[in-house]
């Protein structure tokens, strides 16, 4: 393709899946409510957790104001989470994903060139569901394992489109999963805000300037020691724990705002667009507040933006598709629209991405939860400001 333009690429193909039990606060108050008392007694945010001096004081302001509402709710935002049950797999969410995705497009499993699972964590200690994805799926297509912690779907996105505007591949499968459950024990405060889902997109060639237009990013070394994972005895023996470090909340919220600034107006720049031209601004939401801090720190306007944290908690790298798939769903994102895309990792790295939305084929909405006038608000385009019950 020496000296040709390259053709353009983005997303043909959308689509999620969740597992089928949906855990709700009363889960908690009505199994383990000593520990919602003693919360609600003392308030204590322990990951989010200012650290000391006045708020509003330093360069996390902005952050702080968008979370502000959400320090008297022990739950801080979250409604329900999906929770994976007997049986079921981060492998097989991908697997439904996928399937839905292919469906949308009334497309085979064998027309897929490459596979790409960010699975986060897989099924298997050391090896990704990428592999398993494709097995089910019966192809013979190379399929590997890509990640960058929560920012990994935007980065797998960037290679998809790379690699189908290189002429390598024509259409590329991109699964997306997260299993916080696994990795965090319901007596910590910690599983209260996670979750489990998958996503799944496919990527292939789109109309003239439409797909992936532009992308800006970097690693996010200064938070590498705010989160981490170890081994721990659970009651069936060794089990993956995920731990925070005390200065975890001060370390992510100090850095937000410089993180979302320097990858969103370099990507925008790149783009030779501003702010006023994006239609619909899609990120992934690991707090109630996240959206509202992004639209505040990059001045859109809220309801140009969604948020699901209420209906599915932080997914981890799941969480930005999953957010885009209800936007497409609910028709907040048309083809044609400009989008700018936002995802931000600790330990690993942030992205930003402006997209030219085409026509594509878009999976189902997820049976609503238990919560069921959440989802009725995000089906009737209201995602950007749910009401806790």
């Amino acid at each position: 393709m020496s000296g040709s333009v390259a053709p353009p690429a983005g997303i043909v193909a959308l689509a999620a899946a969740f597992p089928r039990e949906v855990r709700t606060n009363d889960w908690w108050r009505e199994r383990h409510p000593r520990m919602v008392e003693d919360v609600e007694r003392s308030l204590i945010g322990k990951v989010w957790s200012s650290g000391g001096g006045a708020a509003g004081a330093s360069s996390s302001a902005t952050f702080d104001a968008a979370m502000a509402p959400y320090l008297d709710d022990p739950f801080r935002g979250a409604v329900e989470r999906r929770v994976l049950g007997g049986g079921e797999t981060t492998a097989g969410l991908e697997l439904e994903a996928a399937r839905a995705a292919l469906d949308a497009l009334e497309l085979d499993a064998a027309a897929l060139d490459l596979v790409l699972s960010v699975s986060f964590l897989g099924d298997h200690i050391g090896i990704g569901n990428a592999v398993f994805v494709a097995g089910e799926l019966a192809v013979a297509c190379p399929a590997w394992n890509l990640e960058t912690a929560c920012s990994g779907a935007l980065y797998a996105l960037d290679t998809a489109c790379a690699l189908v505007q290189s002429g390598r591949y024509r259409r590329v499968l991109v699964t997306i999963s997260c299993a916080y459950s696994r990795v965090s024990e319901p007596t910590s405060t910690l599983a209260w805000s996670a979750g489990d889902g998958a996503a799944a997109l496919i990527v292939g060639a789109v109309p003239e300037g439409h797909g992936l237009l532009s992308v800006a990013g970097i690693n996010t070394a200064p938070t590498r020691f705010a989160l981490r994972y170890e081994l721990a005895l659970a009651a069936g023996g060794p089990a993956v724990r995920m731990a925070v470090e005390p200065a975890a909340g001060r370390l992510l919220r100090d850095t937000a705002e410089e993180y979302l600034r320097r990858c969103c107006d370099e990507a925008l720049a790149r783009a030779g667009v501003g702010v006023a031209d994006v239609d619909f601004f899609v990120v992934n939401t690991p707090t109630a507040w996240y959206a509202d801090f992004c639209a505040r720190a990059l001045g859109f306007a809220r309801e140009r933006t969604i948020d699901t944290h209420p209906l599915y908690a932080n997914l981890g790298p799941a969480l930005l598709p999953v957010n885009l798939h209800h936007a497409a769903a609910t028709r907040r994102i048309r083809p044609g629209d400009l989008v700018l895309l936002y995802a931000v990792g600790s330990v690993s790295t942030a992205r930003a991405a402006v997209v030219r939305w085409a026509p594509a084929g878009i999976g189902p909405l997820p049976p609503a939860g238990r919560s069921g006038r959440l989802q009725d608000s995000l089906r009737a385009g209201e995602g950007h400001d749910l009401e806790l019950p």
